[in-house]
């Protein structure tokens, strides 16, 4: 049991000794911690009056026990109550009261009347403060996720500068616009003896570090080939970085989507409703707090809802994924990578895994140490009160993740996955997104239902980019990294400590680097 000890001072101060943990409060606070505890403060603010709610969480909660459990107990004929709570405190000194005793001593003070009148009329005063503050203290956290949520969504003016440089580059420099890959290279792009990756971005700087970090990983470099898609606004500049800085001996083919023929609107038109879907485009591009029922939420359920409204899930591009047999049509396995990943071994074994006539080879999310993050089911992405969800889906089923997947495109062109995919799509569209928010991964849950192998979670560690207690022991040990979360590495709200695997394969001696400030920003 925790033993509660006190120093008369300036003001009194109270200290909880477990361990070697000590925390500091005022001694009038404490006592309204203990009259309070099952109404304003004893729930909710106890913890932040304490200080560290990591550190003293614990011990708080220890405290608050032991107030419940004294709560209703009988009060012994026998004790003798102090005058005062003065007295309370003087005996405690002197007879160094464990943490149970001083409870039950107290409680008996307040039944029996002994705090006098105008400390209790203060007491309740202090309640109702208290109650402001937490309400601050909540409003003050939503408006921070907000802000979170407009920094994850905006472009860094380093980043865009870099895209207009390279762009103007491509205009007025001949060999930013050479050939990718020259011509002799081309029949390599659909060679099935090469380890062909896929990466839909329109971010330059990130598709760098995912190109650079792959080659340097790999045993096999020279055997390679990347197939970039990007969209029109960001082809001239990605084409320019990748022809001027050649990541040999890895082949680069960059490819915008009014390149591809196949994607056109007959093939797309689920997608292309998605996009110029008035209500859609409100829900994602619109005032994200207004009708919000702030008080019947948690900041982070808000922060899961703020992330599912990013503008990137209504974007062509980011739905690319679900067409890549059609747009490679030649090429019978790929790893498919996002553009906020690090490579950190060599990723050739994963052509050799034996994907049992499945189509996608992928991390599950249900299982794992990182409870926050591994610890997705279907429940979280799906609305089960829907009743073609309840009905089609179990809830309780484990869920996968994009991000670094190995699809086995011959296998998947004898299935009805896209079909599905744009089925339900329409379905949730009809609903007006009831069923689920808009994404890639929800539709893609049901579309590749009996279609995914499991593969060794070493290949594939996700989270970075949602909380900064992740395992750098762990993070080391990890083939692929993914910064999936709000807090990408080229973002000012990116991790300090979780940022340095990413910048390593940053080239800040690159002159369009330096001249965007790149390095200044990060």
């Amino acid at each position: 049991m925790s033993t509660l000890y006190y120093v008369l001072g300036s003001g009194s101060r109270i200290s909880f000794h477990d361990d070697v943990s000590v925390f500091v409060v005022d001694t009038r606070f404490l006592f309204l911690l203990c009259i309070c505890s099952t109404d304003c403060l004893g729930r909710r603010l106890g913890p932040r009056l304490l200080g560290r709610v990591d550190d003293s969480g614990r011990l708080v909660k220890d405290f608050y026990k032991i107030l419940n459990q004294v709560k209703n107990e009988e009060i012994p004929d026998h004790v003798k109550l102090p005058a005062s709570f003065n007295h309370l405190v003087s005996e405690m000194k002197n007879n160094q009261y464990d943490a149970r005793t001083f409870a039950l001593m107290l409680r008996a003070m307040v039944v029996t009347g002994g705090v006098h009148s105008t400390s209790l009329h203060f007491y309740s005063l202090g309640c109702g403060i208290m109650e402001k503050l937490e309400r601050e203290i909540r409003e003050s956290k939503f408006a921070e996720l907000m802000n979170k949520h407009f920094a994850a969504s905006s472009i860094p003016k380093s980043i865009h500068c870099l895209s207009l440089r390279l762009t103007d580059e491509y205009s007025s420099n001949a060999q930013a616009r050479t050939q990718l890959p020259s011509p002799e290279f081309l029949p390599l792009l659909s060679d099935n003896s090469y380890h062909h990756f896929v990466l839909s971005t329109d971010n330059i700087l990130a598709a760098s570090v995912v190109v650079t970090s792959t080659v340097q990983s790999s045993l096999k470099p020279d055997r390679i080939v990347f197939h970039i898609i990007t969209d029109k606004k960001t082809y001239a500049g990605m084409h320019s970085w990748f022809a001027l800085n050649p990541a040999s001996p890895a082949i680069v083919e960059v490819k915008g989507v009014h390149q591809f023929d196949w994607l056109t609107r007959e093939n797309v038109p689920v997608l292309e409703a998605v996009e110029n879907h008035n209500a859609i485009r409100d829900y994602y591009h619109g005032n994200h707090i207004a009708g919000a029922n702030l008080s019947d939420t948690t900041p982070r359920r808000f922060a899961s809802k703020l992330q599912a409204r990013s503008p990137k899930y209504i974007s062509l591009l980011n739905h690319l994924r679900i067409y890549i047999p059609e747009l490679f049509p030649n090429l019978d396995k790929v790893v498919f990578l996002d553009d906020d990943v690090v490579i950190q071994h060599d990723l050739s074994p994963l052509w050799d895994i034996d994907l049992k006539g499945k189509v996608n080879g992928a991390v599950e999310t249900c299982k794992g140490e990182d409870e926050w993050v591994m610890s997705k089911h279907l429940k979280n992405y799906f609305n089960f009160s829907h009743p073609l969800i309840a009905k089609n889906l179990d809830p309780d089923e484990c869920a996968w993740a994009y991000g670094m997947n190995i699809f086995d495109l011959h296998a998947w062109r004898d299935t009805n996955i896209r079909e599905t995919y744009h089925s339900w799509m329409k379905e949730n569209l009809k609903s007006n997104l009831t069923m689920w928010k808009l994404g890639t991964l929800p539709p893609a849950l049901i579309a590749f239902k009996g279609h995914v192998q499991p593969i060794d979670p070493f290949w594939h560690m996700l989270g970075l980019g949602y909380q900064n207690n992740t395992n750098i022991e762990s993070v080391k040990k990890a083939a692929v990294i993914h910064y999936n979360g709000q807090s990408k590495p080229w973002l000012e709200i990116g991790f300090e400590h979780l940022r340095p695997f990413w910048t390593k394969y940053v080239n800040y001696s690159n002159d369009f680097i330096r001249n965007c400030h790149i390095l200044d920003s990060v």
